[in-house]
C-alpha cells in the first residue's frame, strides 16, 4: 500500500510540472486576442465592430449605389461578371445607360425591349410598390420600395414587344411614367 502512495506521489507531481510547463508556455505564445473563446452553437455570432459598421453604411444606400459599389468590387478584386437578376430582372441605371448605344444600331430589327420607369406619381406610391414586387420574381416590399425610389430605373429587359406594351400600359395606369426602349 505504501508503494502505491508514493507511486502516486510521484506521478501527481510531474502532473503538476507539465502543467506548470504548458502554461508557461501558452502564455508567452498566445494571448487572449489570438484565440477567442469558443460560442455555444445556438449562441449569435458576434461580428467585430468594424464588420458591423460597414454593414450600416451598406445598409442606407440607394440599389443605385449600391449596384455601384458592386461595380467598383468587381474591378478592384478582379471578380467575373454574374447576372445579378436571372429571367428578365432589372439591371442598374449605369447599365442601361452603357448600352444605350448598342440599341441605336439595332432599332431597325429590335425584337426585345426594355421596360423602364421614369417617374411616378407620389400618390399612388404603394399601388405602384406592390405592382412591382408582384412582377420582380423574389422582390419583397422593402427591395420594391427602394427599387421604385431610385427612379428613373429598368423594370424588365430584353422583352418581347407585346408583353413590354401590356407592362407599360398596368403600370401608366397606376400613374407611373414608362418609356420602352
Amino acid at each position: 500500500m505504501q508503494a502505491v502512495r508514493s507511486s502516486l506521489r510521484r506521478c501527481l507531481s510531474q502532473w503538476d510540472a507539465v502543467q506548470n510547463c504548458c502554461g508557461t508556455i501558452a502564455a508567452r505564445h498566445m494571448s487572449a486576442e489570438a484565440m477567442p473563446a469558443p460560442t455555444p452553437d445556438n449562441a449569435p455570432k458576434m461580428y467585430p465592430l468594424k464588420i458591423e459598421k460597414i454593414v450600416d453604411e451598406i445598409a442606407g444606400l440607394t440599389l443605385v449605389e449600391v449596384a455601384d459599389l458592386s461595380e467598383l468590387l468587381k474591378k478592384r478584386l478582379n471578380l467575373p461578371d454574374a447576372p445579378a437578376m436571372p429571367m428578365g430582372g432589372f439591371m442598374p441605371v449605369g447599365a442601361a445607360a452603357a448600352a444605350a448605344p448598342e440599341e441605336a444600331k439595332e432599332e431597325a430589327v429590335k425584337n426585345s425591349f426594355n421596360v423602364k420607369i421614369v417617374k411616378f406619381d407620389e400618390k399612388q406610391k404603394v399601388a405602384l410598390i406592390k405592382c412591382v414586387k408582384g412582377l420582380v420574381e423574389g422582390m419583397n416590399l422593402v427591395q420594391a420600395k427602394k427599387f421604385i425610389e431610385s427612379a428613373p430605373v429598368v423594370l424588365k429587359e430584353n422583352i418581347e414587344k407585346e408583353e413590354a406594351e401590356k407592362l407599360k400600359a398596368e403600370l401608366t395606369a397606376i400613374g407611373a411614367e414608362v418609356v420602352l426602349e
